[in-house]
């Protein structure tokens, strides 16, 4: 698997001039036998709070070895906009059954379609995890690169779900470099205040992907050995330190849940968990 340290330092420090107003092309990456390490493994699940037996990977795990092949595609030359120009709007997995520890991986990661919406550059990434022939787990990931508007966009508001048995998690500063270690991402806008201002940010901000596997692990009650498919939009961003509410309620098939600020009222992330 590709170093994302390395290829970090080519995406936030290579000068790309912006979007070409070009299509992006298919670009199809893949790494064969993959080998995970149990430490590596059983940090990130203790940094999500995930009840790792040290046989079955956390479903959200496997994200982190797609995300290295996400990072290779971004430094592809076709590529010409930058990382910090572009958003993680949605995110889908789909889990056809646990991967355990002493399995062999096949990751591939396909960049496979991009349209033009009002707000920037759409293009999606669906990624696949192989155990010889088998399919046991896939991931779509839908990004958007944001164009200059001059258009006001309204705060997302939370839904009309039931806000009962609601979880407080409170979030520390250095969430976002434990997480790092644990995954290997390191971003340098999740890392250190000092960081995040150099680009833009006033503060630290949580990792979308740490919310979505945070949310994943208080939902494995619900899951066992099931096939499922969890699907998240991230809304607003997570600045740390700070605390953050979840709730869930049941629906045909499967919870829907909702991370949101401290008071309730706008939501973090949105979701939706469905039995296959």
């Amino acid at each position: 698997m590709p170093s994302l340290f390395s290829l970090y330092r080519k995406i936030f420090f290579s000068r790309k001039p912006g979007w070409d107003q070009q299509p992006l092309p298919n670009i199809f990456i893949s790494a064969d036998n993959v080998q995970l390490a149990e430490d590596k493994v059983a940090q990130y699940a203790k940094v999500c709070e995930f009840n790792f037996d040290g046989e079955t990977i956390p479903p959200t795990y496997l994200y982190v070895l797609a995300f290295r092949l996400h990072a290779s595609i971004f430094t592809h030359k076709a590529i010409t906009f930058p990382l910090l120009g572009m958003i993680h709007l949605k995110n889908s997995i789909t889990v056809y059954r646990p991967v355990k520890m002493d399995e062999k991986l096949t990751v591939q990661c396909e960049l496979t379609s991009s349209t033009t919406t009002d707000s920037g550059l759409e293009f999606e990434l669906t990624s696949k995890v192989f155990v010889g022939d088998e399919l046991v787990w896939q991931a779509l990931s839908t990004y958007l690169y944001r164009f200059e508007s001059k258009k006001r966009v309204r705060p997302p508001r939370a839904s009309d779900m039931a806000w009962e048995n609601v979880q407080h998690w409170q979030l520390s500063e250095d969430l976002g470099l434990r997480y790092a270690k644990a995954s290997g991402d390191y971003n340098l806008i999740h890392l250190h205040p000092v960081l995040s201002k150099r680009f833009g940010f006033e503060r630290v901000l949580a990792h979308g992907m740490w919310s979505k596997a945070r949310s994943m692990a208080h939902l494995m009650t619900f899951v066992g050995d099931k096939p499922f498919k969890l699907d998240v939009e991230f809304k607003l961003p997570v600045f740390m330190p700070s605390e953050v509410t979840f709730g869930y309620e049941s629906i045909e098939g499967g919870k829907r849940f909702e991370m949101r600020d401290v008071k309730g009222r706008r939501p973090h992330l949105k979701g939706e968990l469905s039995y296959l």
